[in-house]
């Protein structure tokens, strides 16, 4: 049997789009003599729908699709994803499952058993998970077809109680299929790696395991879909962030050959490398799929905005990013320099705005109120507002999508203003510590000098008032990430850090800083993900809480 495993970049309910790409598969897998083509989880309607899903008219629109790529599904056979209803009266209105089409018929369904219902996922607030298990018979092999998650229960410390797999052994399958929408994260693919390993060589069947590629919002997807031997080896592995279709012959003894020359990785790619990759194809998506072409953005000199910059300028075109240098009384010349150095390093647009005369203004205006007070944050505020009001000013003119610079570690601490620096349409670096920021830099500098070197080595300043620092009021980030990263990604207590030898005093500060901040964190634009935990959906806290402050 010869199977085409189909890595494509689907868009969420544009089921033309979604439908055209997969039938155009067909064809070509048709073409080089395939007999089953293998597409992702919900590929049809794309992931994730979330609230979509709610609307009867996009799941009659899924099956419409379904029936358009199963009449030009002839002489192949191919399984795809969508939605379906639950006939059962009983339990959720839909099932996540997967179509076997063949001869242009429905031959088999498959739903999906285990149902994530943690971080970024919430599947349980729509689909019913399945209770029954039977695998599927064709070209002489019995196929296990599982669904993403039915097959990560083999980990230490289960989430569910039953695996799918079990089931389906009983059956005596020849070959697992596996097909995914498995979000990415800079440590996910040697987890997911390890994970279906694991059940290749427990159950001792060759396996086939197809992932999504490509951005939706906030959430970025890999592909990085892999193929393993009965032993769970590891014998191919498709590339990252990009779509790709690859071809396996799966002979009777279980054993897998192909023609192309494998991409398996020796070495797994640095977590910076695959977080530069990741916003990169982040940025180019949510632009793409939205309808826009041209960012806009604040440089400022410093490190944050010029590496949004820089993956701006890669993922669309130099000629599509402006940046705007605001520079106000209290910028230095050496950072309006920084950032002149960067523009023509990249050859985007840029212009230049003063902001002294506007913040001027604002204090003349409010100086019956404030009277003879002293200069305090407000006037600080004041400046990062205004630069907003001028960037959204350029949004709106020109049909911009403005690019929020804030990283993690700013985000996690509320060290931004709101509706000031804290604006914006995407976050490309909000779930990037700072620690990371600099090593984002110097990747990007890889080939030759794009970041200027003293943007990268100079101390970090919001340049808001005389001589600031931002240590004056934070740690040294490499102290401050190592604490955050503790406890929003790893979810340890302020107890549990501090016995980790850190200063007890900095981890109640921080930590206290974390949770006062969470009003603003519900106020930002969306996050693009690469971490873990990262802020938005997948961490959802109380403003009003107690606990930590």
């Amino acid at each position: 049997m010869k199977l085409a495993l189909a890595q494509l970049n689907y868009h969420i309910g544009n089921f033309e789009s979604n439908t055209g790409k997969i039938i155009n598969t067909i064809k070509q897998a048709k073409q080089n003599g395939a007999d089953l083509v293998v597409f992702s989880e919900l590929c049809v309607c794309g992931y994730p729908a979330r609230d979509f899903l709610e609307f009867k008219e996009f799941i009659e629109l899924c099956d419409a699709a379904a029936q358009n790529i199963a009449a030009e599904c002839k002489d192949i056979a191919c399984i795809i994803g969508l939605p379906t209803p639950n006939h059962n009266p009983e339990g959720k209105d839909l099932n996540n499952s997967a179509y076997f089409i063949e001869n242009g018929e429905v031959k088999a369904v498959v739903n999906k058993a285990l149902l994530p219902n943690y971080d970024i996922f919430d599947e349980y607030r729509y689909f019913e998970p399945s209770t029954s298990f039977k695998c599927i018979d064709f070209k002489g092999k019995r196929i296990a077809l599982t669904i993403c998650e039915d097959l990560w229960n083999t980990i230490e410390n289960p989430l569910y109680i039953t695996r799918p797999m079990d089931e389906l052994i009983k059956q005596n399958p020849d070959v697992m299929i596996n097909i995914a929408a498995s979000p990415f994260a800079y440590n996910h693919d040697e987890e997911r790696i390890a994970i279906l390993s694991d059940n290749a060589r427990r159950y001792n069947l060759p396996l086939f395991y197809v992932n999504h590629v490509g951005a939706q919002t906030e959430l970025i997807f890999d592909g990085g879909s892999l193929v393993f031997n009965r032993a769970g080896e590891a014998v191919d592995e498709m590339p990252y962030f990009v779509e790709h279709l690859a071809y396996y012959d799966l002979d009777d003894e279980g054993d897998i050959t192909f023609e192309h020359q494998t991409t398996l990785k020796a070495n797994r790619d640095s977590d910076i490398q695959q977080i530069h990759d990741g916003l990169v194809l982040g940025i180019k998506d949510y632009f793409q799929k939205s309808g826009f072409k041209q960012a806009i953005l604040g440089l400022s000199g410093g490190i944050d905005s010029a590496v949004v910059c820089a993956l701006a300028a890669e993922a669309l075109g130099a000629d599509n990013v402006m940046a705007v240098m605001l520079p106000s009384k209290f910028s230095t010349d050496h950072s309006l320099k920084d950032a002149e150095d960067l523009v023509n390093n990249l050859g985007c647009r840029s212009e230049v705005i003063a902001i002294a005369k506007i913040t001027d203004a604002f204090e003349e205006a409010l100086h019956p109120q404030f009277k003879s007070l002293p200069f305090n944050i407000a006037e600080e505020n004041i400046q990062s507002r205004s630069r907003a009001i001028l960037l959204m000013a350029m949004t709106n003119k020109f049909g911009y999508i403005l690019l929020n610079t804030s990283n993690k570690s700013e985000v996690a601490v509320g060290y931004g203003t709101l509706y000031g620096d804290m604006c914006g349409g995407i976050s490309v670096i909000g779930d990037v510590f700072k620690t990371q920021v600099f090593q984002l830099a110097r990747y990007i500098n890889r080939e030759r000098e794009i970041i200027p070197e003293n943007t990268i080595i100079k101390p970090p300043s919001a340049e808001l008032r005389p001589d600031q620092k931002d240590t004056d009021s934070l740690p040294e980030y490499d102290i401050l990430d190592a604490i955050l990263s503790q406890y929003v990604e790893h979810r340890c207590s302020s107890a549990e850090i501090i016995k980790q030898g850190f200063d007890e005093a900095t981890v109640r500060k921080v930590l206290r800083l974390v949770n006062i901040a969470e009003h603003k964190r519900y106020q930002t634009p969306p996050i693009l993900r690469v971490s873990p935990k990262a802020f938005g959906m997948g961490r959802r806290m109380p403003i009003v809480g107690k606990y930590l402050t």
